[in-house]
């Protein structure tokens, strides 16, 4: 799947399963926060938007020279990857892009027949590895890792960097931002687009050891985001309470919506987020998507080839729309030969 198909639906106006999409909107704050800075918008914000900084910084636990702002943070990933990632170890199935950016790559691969779960302890970096990636939570199948074991592989592996993306943290998860300044090949990058819904306002960040963060900064633009961009991030992040709620109610729906897949015969996989793997098969998951087009529904099939044909990522919408897409796919499903795995 290629990071564009990962971004989302783009203009597609039906009902959207796909992961990088939180289905509520804004909170109320944030979007009279952004409003308020639209007259505004003929000024720049503060260097390196740097209220937002203090504030990370602060929510963190870590000093502000550490915080790196962009605009969203697939930006700061290939910052980091173009100076980093000449030999990159993955827990796979993982984030789209990091097969893409990276120079050269090795795998762990996560087991469906141990619904991809994954002891860090037994983690084995390659030699000559210059970056290991652990998205926490993980990214497709959205269960967590027990973080307890990290310090013991940065002490092992000193001249290898830790990327820990904690794109979904807000959902679940225990963070390691606050480690960073105590391990200098420790790198932690958040968005707050899934479980924060400002991924329209392209607000991404990053917590470095200070040489890179250093590095970071003076390469990029000083003034990375847009007011109302910076507005909307301070205004959620002042209402962090509201967030875990509704995280709570995100993961209560994806929870319904697997049990009601279950039903239908598709096997599903735990999850600590607002989106799950299930496996379709013996039924086509390309196939599956293409007709559930046509039906105003958008969902994406994982393509990863070592899983099979069958699986797809599948995140939940409101529940009303949930409730349209079961009765799609259960009519699909029930006389569905022509979405068997191809011949």
């Amino acid at each position: 799947m290629s990071t564009i198909a990962e971004k989302g639906g783009g203009a597609f106006h039906g009902i959207k399963l796909l992961l990088c999409e939180n289905p509520l909107p804004p909170i109320d704050e944030a979007i009279e926060a952004a409003k308020a800075e639209l007259p505004l918008s003929n000024y720049y914000t503060e260097a390196y938007s740097e209220p937002l900084r203090q504030m990370i910084a602060k929510q963190a636990g870590v000093p502000e020279r550490l915080i790196h702002i962009n605009a969203g943070s697939e930006l700061i990933l290939r910052q980091i990857f173009q100076r980093l990632g000449q030999r990159v170890h993955l827990l796979s199935p993982t984030y789209a892009l990091f097969p893409e950016i990276a120079d050269s790559y090795t795998e762990t691969r996560l087991r469906p027949e141990e619904d991809f779960a994954f002891d860090l302890n037994q983690l084995e970096i390659p030699a000559g590895t210059t970056l290991t990636v652990i998205v926490n939570p993980n990214n497709p199948n959205g269960g967590t890792f027990d973080m307890a074991p990290l310090p013991c592989l940065l002490e092992r592996h000193p001249d290898a960097f830790f990327l820990v993306d904690e794109a979904f943290i807000g959902m679940a998860g225990q963070s390691v931002a606050h480690w960073v300044p105590h391990y200098p090949n420790l790198i932690v990058t958040r968005t707050l687009s899934k479980a924060h819904s400002l991924a329209g306002f392209r607000v991404g960040y990053a917590v470095l050891p200070p040489r890179l963060a250093d590095d970071l900064n003076r390469g990029n633009d000083a003034y990375p985001l847009a007011r109302v961009s910076q507005a909307a991030a301070l205004s959620t992040l002042r209402n962090e309470e509201l967030i875990h709620n509704r995280a709570l109610m995100l993961r209560g729906w994806a929870r319904e919506l697997a049990a009601q897949l279950v039903e239908l015969g598709v096997k599903t996989f735990p999850s600590e987020t607002y989106f799950f793997l299930a496996d379709f098969s013996p039924f086509d998951a390309s196939r599956l998507a293409e007709q559930l087009k046509a039906h105003n529904i958008l969902i994406k099939p994982l393509g990863d080839p070592l899983l099979g044909p069958g699986y797809m990522r599948v995140t939940t919408a409101l529940p009303e729309d949930n409730a349209r897409f079961v009765a799609v796919l259960r009519q699909m499903l029930s006389g569905g030969r022509s979405l068997w795995a191809r011949s």
